[in-house]
């Protein structure tokens, strides 16, 4: 199995009768992950920066890690079965003696929002990137459907 990973980031936030369809690539390819409502919506407050009133739940996880002085340093969509994704969230914690890095398992919805709170890379698996579906054209007409739909 290899190890190799491809670097993305999301392209695009498309809500759908389920939940959201979230975009993630690079300019080679886009593939898509959906997911429900609230974590589409703490996407896309994350990804547009938008303050909350109160803390939800990835906010909790952001600043319980701030209070341990430990960092998320990447995530890695590290496997696709049947449709569902598979992530890892790294996160690395340095004191005077050593540093240890723990590898969680995690829903890639949830581990894409700690991603953009903490401003940190995604990965996906080069065997996962390889496997998955070009979805380009699509996530293209829908972003140019939005803007001509911002413009109305």
């Amino acid at each position: 199995m290899s190890n190799r990973v491809v670097p993305v980031s999301v392209k695009g936030v498309m809500p759908t009768v389920n939940g959201c369809a979230i975009f993630l690539g690079n300019d080679d390819k886009a593939y898509v992950i959906y997911v429900d409502h609230s974590v589409g919506n703490a996407i896309s407050m994350a990804l547009n920066g938008v303050k909350k009133e109160r803390p939800l739940t990835h906010d909790l996880i952001s600043s319980l890690l701030l209070g341990l002085e430990a960092d998320i340093t990447r995530i890695i969509i590290n496997d696709v079965q049947e449709s569902t994704f598979f992530a890892r969230i790294f996160v690395e914690m340095k004191n005077e003696v050593s540093t240890k890095i723990i590898e969680l398992d995690a829903r890639p919805s949830d581990s894409i929002v700690l991603s953009l709170q903490n401003n940190v890379p995604i990965y996906t698996a080069e065997s996962v990137f390889n496997s998955v579906d070009d979805m380009t054209p699509i996530l293209e007409r829908v972003l140019k459907e939005q803007s001509e739909g911002n413009k109305d």
